[in-house]
């Protein structure tokens, strides 16, 4: 792991998924979405999908804990998309997930995107995350780049302040 920096008590950092706590973190995920989604509605990518070079994953942590994640997709060079956010179990309601998404988001106008996306589920399971993406300046959209109109995918956008390189 590279590229670190500090955000309150955490230190997120650029992961390149070879350490067994990141991958058991995400093992874990792609499982419980898959167990909180219909198969034909689950986006979530697998770790193959998330060593795409088009995806960069960070990971937050709490000392020697690893306590969270999140994952950048470049769409185009316009426009990104947020997968893979988790915390770990034991430390919701901490900030976790705020401080990988102000990460993202700022990755995102770093690179020039002028738009970030993502998809999410519709049932109560994914309301924390849905009153995340809102308190963070989301806003609701309709599906983006291969997705399509779903019942079970609630998609959200936000519209990035353009600085340059």
């Amino acid at each position: 792991m590279h590229d670190t920096t500090r955000a309150e008590q955490l230190t997120l950092a650029v992961d390149h998924l070879t350490g067994d706590q990141i991958t058991t973190l995400l093992t874990e995920h792609h499982t419980e979405m898959a167990g909180n989604s219909p198969a034909c509605s689950m986006h979530a990518l697998d770790l193959t999908g998330l060593r795409d070079p088009a995806v960069t994953v960070w990971s937050a942590w709490s000392g020697p804990a690893l306590v969270g994640c999140g994952a950048l997709k470049e769409l185009d060079p316009e426009h990104g998309e947020i997968k893979s956010m988790r915390t770990a179990a034991g430390f919701t309601g901490r900030g976790v997930a705020a401080a990988v998404l102000a990460q993202l988001i700022e990755e995102a106008e770093r690179r020039g995107y002028r738009r970030l996306s993502l998809e999410t589920g519709t049932s109560e399971f994914f309301a924390p995350a849905r009153r995340l993406y809102l308190r963070h300046g989301f806003v609701e959209c309709g599906p983006f780049a291969d997705y399509t109109l779903d019942p079970y995918s609630q998609f959200f956008t936000l519209e990035l302040a353009v600085t340059g390189s």
